[in-house]
């Protein structure tokens, strides 16, 4: 009796630049694992923004999806065949998935972000304050807007900076006031506060944020605690970091490429919090 046929191996990557360091691998190696998916492999490729059009011009059938980070997100809207609604509102995408042989972008990071928030009892906040006018500020303005709010404070070192961010919270109808990052300690009468600064960025914040009464979502997830959460925390107050929102739009990203519902998320918290340790 002849054996079956061997199974077509099904790629999908994490593209950007630098990319070295991204957890997605850990994560979505995790979840074919334990979703059974032998046949399914997840890297990481090094791609600059040059580099996307020519990278997808060259990949066969047997890739499903990939996971885009800086700087690829908003190149991806002009590469793909179909853009979700939400993509376009956040003026990037995190997630290309092959659907009939066409590209389609999508974003997960505000999934990610709605579902850390939840998750940590953060999920109706009154008001918020936003640190930083970048691309992840489009998307925690998103996020912010599914979770009720009207309307949102942002602090920046330059305002003409943020245009593109402000530009996302008016297209998912979030009024947002502008204000400079020296004016932080007089912004601070909210319920939340959602640091999208790098590395130690809002080390300077620490005290004033301490001092609030706002909880507080640090997109940083390595080095961790930042100086900022470790106020905070050290204050009694709830904060939720980085790895959560990343570990949330892996799930999203692994059910948009995979097609499964029964996505793993606890194994794949215990894979991201355990390599996360090895590497500190």
């Amino acid at each position: 009796m002849a054996g079956a046929a061997p199974r077509m191996t099904v790629r999908a990557a994490v593209l950007g630049s630098p990319v070295a360091h991204s957890l997605s691998p850990v994560l979505h190696r995790a979840a074919y694992a334990a979703l059974g998916l032998d046949d399914w492999t997840y890297t990481a490729v090094e791609c600059a923004e040059d580099g996307l059009a020519p990278f997808l011009a060259g990949l066969d059938a047997s890739w499903a999806g990939l996971s885009l980070t800086m700087p690829l997100k908003r190149v991806a809207l002009d590469l793909a065949a179909e853009v979700s609604e939400l993509a376009v509102a956040v003026g990037g995408a995190n997630t290309l998935v092959r659907r009939d042989g066409r590209w389609h972008a999508d974003n997960t990071d505000v999934h990610g972000i709605v579902a850390a928030l939840t998750e940590a009892g953060l999920g109706a906040p009154a008001s918020a304050l936003v640190l930083g006018g970048g691309a992840t500020a489009a998307s925690a303005f998103a996020a912010l807007a599914r979770l009720g709010l009207a309307k949102a404070r942002l602090a920046v070192r330059s305002p003409e900076r943020a245009a593109a961010s402000l530009a996302a919270a008016e297209r998912v109808g979030l009024a947002v006031d502008v204000a400079t990052l020296d004016r932080v300690p007089e912004l601070l009468d909210v319920d939340l506060v959602v640091s999208t600064l790098p590395g130690r960025a809002a080390d300077a914040f620490a005290a004033p944020v301490a001092a609030s009464r706002a909880a507080l979502f640090d997109v940083v997830y390595a080095p961790w605690p930042t100086a900022l959460a470790a106020a905070v925390a050290g204050a009694g107050r709830t904060v939720v970091g980085g790895f959560p929102m990343l570990l949330h739009q892996a799930v999203r990203q692994v059910t948009l490429m995979t097609g499964r519902t029964d996505v793993p998320v606890a194994a794949m918290r215990a894979a991201g919090e355990t390599e996360l340790a090895r590497r500190a």
